[in-house]
C-alpha cells in the first residue's frame, strides 16, 4: 500500500512515516518503479506498536534502542498491558531509565503545584523557581513528533491527548 494509506491504516500521517523510517524506528519500505513508497501490513503494524510504545511515554531515542525486538510486540497487547518479556519489561534498561525521568518530573510537578497552591491560600506568589524549573527529560528535538507539532514522544501535548 501507497504510504497515504499506510499511515491512515496505522492511524498516523505520511509525515510521521518518514519520520519513523529517518529515526530508524521502521525499515525503509520497497518503492515502485517511479520511487513511492509501499509498505506492507507488517509495517502498519508495526508503526502501530511504535505509536503505542510512544504513547506509553516512551521516546523515540528509547523506542530506537529496542527496535530489533519491535517485532515481537502486538500493538494490541500493550493496550491490554502484556508485552513480551524483554521488549518493554521493567528489567530493561531503556524502561528504568523513563520510569526515572518520570518519577522526577513527578516531584518537580509535586513542588510546583504545592507552591501554587500555597500562592492561592495566602495570596501570595514566593516560590522559589528554582524550586519547580522544569526537569531535564533528556529531551530533545528529535523527540518531537512530525505528525503533530504539539506533542512529543513522550506524550500527548495536553487534554485531548495527541
Amino acid at each position: 500500500m501507497r504510504i497515504g494509506d499506510a499511515a491512515a491504516a496505522a492511524g498516523t500521517t505520511p509525515r510521521a512515516l518518514r519520520f519513523y523510517e529517518q529515526r530508524g524506528l521502521l525499515d525503509p519500505p520497497s518503492r515502485t518503479g517511479t520511487g513511492q513508497r509501499v509498505y506492507s501490513d507488517a509495517d502498519v503494524d508495526r508503526v502501530r506498536v511504535v505509536r503505542a510504545l510512544l504513547g506509553l511515554g516512551l521516546t523515540v531515542e528509547d523506542v530506537r534502542a529496542r527496535a530489533e525486538v519491535l517485532h515481537l510486540v502486538d500493538a494490541e497487547s500493550l493496550h491490554g498491558g502484556t508485552v513480551p518479556e524483554g521488549v518493554c519489561s521493567g528489567t530493561s534498561p531503556v524502561v528504568a531509565r523513563r520510569l526515572d525521568a518520570l518519577d522526577e518530573e513527578i516531584g518537580r510537578l509535586t513542588r510546583l503545584r504545592a507552591s501554587l497552591a500555597s500562592a492561592t491560600r495566602t495570596g501570595r506568589a514566593d516560590a522559589d523557581p528554582a524550586d519547580v524549573a522544569p526537569a531535564d527529560t533528556h529531551r530533545t528535538d528529535a523527540d518531537a513528533d512530525p505528525a503533530d507539532p504539539g506533542r512529543t514522544d513522550d506524550g500527548p501535548a495536553g487534554p485531548g491527548g495527541g
